[in-house]
Formats: C-alpha cells, sequence, structure tokens
C-alpha cells in the first residue's frame, strides 16, 4: 500500500500511550466480529459500558474475540459502583474471575466513597496484578469539581497504583471535563496537565470536536476514550491527519 511522508508515527500494539478506548454499549457477537474485522489494530481497550456486562448475551465470546486481538476489555465503572454500594466488592470480584477480565475499572461518579477507600480498591486490585483504571470526575453536570482536587485526586488514584486515570466525561460528554453543550474546559484540562504526566491520563472525549481538541493540544498520540464503535476509524484518520480538522497538524512532522 502506498505511503504518505510525514504522518504522526502511531506506536504498534500493545502501547502505553495513543490508547484509543472503545465502548460497547451491548453491540451482538456478530457485530462486534464486524468491529475487529475492520478496526482491531486501532483498538486497545473495549469497556462494557455501565452495567450492559450483566444484561447482554454472549458477554464471555466478545471478551474472548477481543482479548485474541490483543485488546483488554473491562466492567464499566458503574457496574462497579453497583456492587460496592451493595458491600458486594468480593463478589465483584468474582465476577471478573469468571469472566476472565484482568482489567477493571474503579469509580465514584455516582456514589458517595470515601476517597482513601477508593485507593484501597485500587491498591489491592493492582497489587493483584489487574490493570487498573481509575475514574475521576462527577456524571453530574451539577457538581463541579476545582482542578486542585481534579489534581489531587489523580495524583493519589496513580499513586495507590492505576495504571491510567480516566477523566470522566460520560458517553455524551457534557459533563466532568465539558460544559452542558459538550465544549472543552480548556482551562482546566491545561491545569491538569501543569501538574499531571499526560500519558498517565485517559481522556473520555467520545465527540469529534473533543478529540480534536486534544490530538491539537497533545498530538496524535493522546490517550482518549469513549469512542463509538462507528468512530474507531475517523478517530484514527484525526490522528493521522487525514481528516480536514487535523490535516495540517502533522504535515512537517519528520
Amino acid at each position: 500500500m502506498i505511503t504518505l511522508p510525514n504522518l504522526p508515527e502511531r506506536p504498534k500494539k500493545p502501547r502505553d500511550r495513543g490508547l484509543t478506548m472503545v465502548m460497547d454499549k451491548g453491540i451482538s457477537f456478530q457485530e462486534a466480529e464486524m468491529l475487529i474485522e475492520s478496526s482491531s489494530k486501532f483498538i486497545d481497550i473495549i469497556k462494557f459500558g455501565f452495567g450492559t456486562a450483566l444484561v447482554s448475551d454472549n458477554i464471555k465470546n466478545k471478551i474472548k474475540l477481543y482479548k485474541k486481538h490483543n485488546i483488554k476489555t473491562y466492567l464499566g465503572g458503574t457496574l462497579f459502583e453497583a456492587f460496592v454500594v451493595r458491600n458486594m466488592f468480593v463478589e465483584y470480584c468474582n465476577l471478573l474471575k469468571d469472566l476472565e477480565i484482568d482489567t477493571v475499572e474503579i469509580s465514584d461518579g455516582s456514589i458517595q466513597l470515601d476517597h482513601n477507600k477508593k485507593c484501597e480498591y485500587i491498591n489491592k486490585l493492582s497489587s493483584n496484578g489487574m490493570t487498573v483504571f481509575s475514574e475521576v470526575g462527577y456524571k453530574s453536570a451539577s457538581k463541579i469539581m476545582a482542578p486542585s482536587k481534579w489534581i489531587k485526586l489523580m495524583s493519589k488514584e496513580i499513586e495507590a497504583g492505576s495504571w491510567k486515570v480516566i477523566a470522566e466525561a460520560r458517553e455524551s460528554g457534557n459533563v466532568g471535563l465539558y460544559r452542558s453543550g459538550g465544549e472543552v474546559r480548556s482551562d482546566l484540562i491545561e491545569e491538569i496537565l501543569t501538574k499531571i504526566e499526560k500519558d498517565k491520563i485517559l481522556w473520555e472525549a467520545p465527540k469529534k470536536q473533543q478529540q480534536v481538541f486534544f490530538i491539537k493540544l497533545l498530538g496524535a498520540n493522546v490517550n482518549l476514550g469513549n469512542i463509538g464503535t462507528n468512530d474507531v476509524i475517523p478517530l484514527e484518520c484525526l490522528r493521522q491527519g487525514l481528516r480536514s480538522d487535523t490535516f495540517f497538524n502533522f504535515l512537517n512532522v519528520e
């Protein structure tokens, strides 16, 4: 295949940066096979959104399919919270074992969870060999967190053992990092980046304009999450300057 010069270099899988996390919100096994056929080399992680893992058919078959193509899988943080709020952390761990999942998301976007306790969960799971993503930020647009608190929580969770901290935006892209209309809170993001190393953060960015913002700010190998199953290849084109939105950003890349 013909290649173009001056395209940004993308690390090969398994990669530590330039991650694309895709949301599986209950697609069928056949749809999962089609997703893998078209896009597997661009997908690093698939999250079974919210509590879909409990109500979806063929979940074990999809996990095996994704793992076969070197894609990490984990259950949405909301499901973790649903177990924890019922004092069922042990049962949650048993579910992970039954599904043969070695990656987990620890979040507290919907429940009140003491942060020290959250860090205990992170430390316990990471110490047991799990790859831990922890999520920072509220799922409610009415709750606003100061940048200093974002930084404090992210720092503590990384120290506790999180591989990456996820900056909250929901699948709708209108809370946390973003205003209610989806506009980026750029001042918040710039302040976070003064203290937290960029490759340790996975930014939830379900909307194209949000993806464009982060690619322009942090380059082709920014970690992005909550990507729709139909948006994987369009996002990769944004990363490589093959869409008008980022067309001129990488022409001078050596």
